[in-house]
């Protein structure tokens, strides 16, 4: 492994258009902050990088709706994240934001170099354009009938009922949210950076150098890269955002995901006036801490962007986690099913760690992961009540009790005894190994197996039954039992930073680095330590209640709010009714589509033929369970592609009042193709 002589911790730019989550902090933050303290202690050069993401078609809309502007939407929540970041403990050496002058002037500057070297593609397309607005519309702010759903207010870019992804040409009657009328197609020029010139480095850098990365990340960039890669638009036609600063180029604003990456390196330059030793010496080691929907961005597009410039160093790793759910429901942030962090801090005061302990030890490292209070309230009272806080607890009070709360002098070991304080080097050195693999949840188990050490180390030495007749004996194992406990302040710091720093001052120690872990004389004979309080306290049944009822009313508010019908369409004739050819078929093979959380390839027997049919159900159907299943579809629908495969037809599903599809089926088996009337 190579050794660096310094290290660019980068976090994702939290998009202000919102407050954080438990899925923002377990996929992203609690990892990067675990990372950047361990770095800390290990005495490295590290900084650690953050800020808003100010720009893009969400915060635009969001300012519309309520009547504000995007610089006030951004401002607000800017300094919500902010101090919940601060409050939640999380110690970026920067927090900036993406509508700041030096960010600007970064990205302009960036993008002008790749332009004039070349490396951009310029292209015309035609794209909707709102006459009566004077302006073009991005995708968000283009809505109509989703062609595979039926969904009236789907989006140019996504339809969020079936999670089909579009584009506007493919919504039916498609208008502009901004003043309603119908959009005509128009010629615009943009700029493309074009990655299929960087495919075959691409395949090389990562397939072939970066094997070592997280399954996750690997294979999807892997699938990207076999798919083949094409030009992506960095210019959108917007009012918000950094101006493409090209002659004639008015109206026109650095696309989001190209503009948001360059706020790692404007972020460093605020910092530091040294930023470009962090960004252009080979001896630095970046690594970046994403959420898995920006792996592409951070794995392929931002480097092919860094290449493409030509003076910057590349990311050693990109660690990425899956996505968090919430009571076995995925997060969502317009139907308010989350855990805000604001909200946490203010209902759980004092329990910063505890957050930190159950996000860390349940977090999405490979694969998507659940987060329910019930865990939450166990993790906290059978693990860091009950172990840590129960060890620390007798450790320190048993010291006050026999020794007036000075460290006793250590006598003579026993082989118990050794076995033990070699045990605190093992541990230290088996959490050294994972965190620097990036494998957090093995580190913070391997963390707390030194306080189940010192537990069963208590407990089977019994001290309390020996400091009448063996008072040398008890020494030794008090001794011991205080040098567990200093360790842990250094091996569990990176996790737990709020307790440990309590219990530091208990013991009237300093924060020693990380490589003073597993030494067993961190508390010489004759140190002094003050009286010890509870480190954890538990968490009670109505605490969590509170909690859950708090979910139930979320719930119950988005079934309220999805409980009415539908209006019905407008009229049609008995002969356009009849134009609809709807049979009943048989699904042979299902499978999911690549690259989608919600598409799934089906392959059906119609009694006339065997065809394919993509479908947005797979979020509420196991491939595997429906084969065999029968159906009903629309036989004579026109086929259209989506991501790539031919889809001929459409399944008939009816929506429930929670959102969920439900396939629509004959009561009993007919034959496949039989007419539905």
């Amino acid at each position: 492994m190579k050794n660096y002589r310094r290290y660019l911790i980068t976090s994702a730019l939290p998009y202000a258009n919102g407050p954080l989550h438990i899925g923002h902090l377990a996929g992203v933050y609690v990892p990067s902050d675990i990372y950047t303290r361990y770095l800390r202690m290990k005495g490295l050069d590290v900084i650690s990088i953050c800020g808003s993401d100010e720009h893009g078609v969400p915060i635009t809309l969001k300012a519309r709706n309520e009547g504000i502007t995007p610089q006030e939407v951004v401002d607000r929540y800017h300094a919500i994240n902010k101090k919940a970041f601060e409050d939640f403990g999380i110690a970026f050496d920067i927090y900036s934001r993406t509508s700041n002058k030096i960010h600007y002037e970064t990205a302009s500057d960036f993008f002008l170099t790749l332009y004039k070297k070349g490396e951009f593609v310029e292209k015309t397309s035609e794209q909707y354009y709102d006459e009566e607005a004077g302006c073009f519309l991005a995708d968000r702010y283009i809505v109509g009938t989703c062609p595979h759903c039926g969904n009236e207010n789907a989006y140019g870019d996504q339809c969020e009922k079936c999670g089909t992804s579009l584009s506007p040409n493919d919504l039916i009657n498609p208008h502009s949210t901004i003043s309603g009328s119908k959009p005509v197609l128009k010629e615009t020029l943009h700029w493309y950076l074009p990655l299929d010139r960087y495919e075959g480095w691409l395949r090389k850098w990562i397939l072939e150098d970066h094997k070592e990365w997280k399954t996750n990340v690997y294979g999807q960039c892997k699938s990207w890269i076999d798919q083949g890669l094409q030009p992506r638009a960095v210019s959108r036609d917007l009012d918000w955002g950094v101006p493409v600063p090209v002659e004639g180029a008015g109206g026109k604003v650095l696309y989001v995901w190209f503009d948001a990456p360059i706020g790692y390196i404007s972020a460093t330059r605020e910092l530091t006036p040294d930023w470009e030793k962090y960004w252009k010496d080979p001896e630095t080691k970046i690594v970046h801490f994403i959420g898995k929907d920006n792996i592409v961005f951070h794995c392929i597009i931002f480097p092919s962007m860094l290449r493409a410039e030509g003076s910057f160093i590349l990311p050693d790793n990109v660690p990425a986690n899956e996505f968090l759910n919430l009571e076995n429901d995925k997060i969502s942030t317009s139907r308010n099913w989350a855990v805000w962090l604001h909200e946490y801090l203010e209902d759980f005061p004092g329990k910063q760690d505890v957050l930190r302990y159950t996000l860390c030890a349940n977090a999405p490292e490979t694969k998507d992961n659940d987060f329910t209070w019930k865990d939450f309230q166990a993790r906290n009272n059978n693990e860091l009540v009950a172990i840590l806080g129960n060890f620390v607890n007798r450790t320190l009070v048993l010291t006050g009790k026999y020794y007036e709360g000075y460290v006793p002098e250590r006598g003579e070991t026993t082989e118990t005894d050794r076995s033990v304080l070699e045990e605190i080097s093992k541990i230290r050195e088996n959490v050294e190994s994972s965190l620097e693999s990036y494998r957090f949840r093995e580190a913070l188990r391997e963390a707390m197996n030194l306080a189940r050490l010192g537990n069963k180390y208590l407990a089977d030495s019994e001290p309390w039954k020996l400091v009448k007749n063996e008072p040398g004996r008890v020494r030794t194992i008090m001794n011991i039992s205080l040098q567990i406990t200093a360790n842990l302040t250094i091996i569990l710091e990176p996790f737990l930073p709020f307790s440990m720093s309590t219990l530091r001052k208990w013991i009237n120690i300093t924060l020693k680095p990380w490589d003073d872990a597993g030494r067993d004389d961190l508390l010489p004979a004759g140190h002094r330590i003050g009286e010890p309080g509870l480190l954890f306290e538990k968490i009670e049944d109505s605490d969590i209640e509170k909690q859950i009822n708090k979910l139930v009313s979320v719930k119950k508010a988005n079934l309220a709010a999805t409980s009415q019908a539908m209006p019905s369409k407008d009229p049609v004739s008995f002969d356009d009714f009849t134009k609809i050819d709807i049979r009943t078929a048989t699904i042979l093979e299902a499978e999911k589509v690549p690259k989608t959380t919600k598409l799934l390839k089906l392959k059906i027997d119609t009694g006339l033929d065997v065809r394919t049919i993509v479908s947005g159900i797979a979020e509420y159907y196991d491939p595997a369970a429906i084969i065999g299943r029968q159906i009903s579809i629309v036989a004579n629908l026109e086929s259209r592609k989506i991501k790539g495969i031919e889809s001929k037809g459409m399944i008939l599903m009816a929506e429930d009042r929670d959102g969920k599809l439900v396939m629509v089926t004959p009561e009993s088996p007919v034959s496949n193709g039989s007419a539905v009337k």
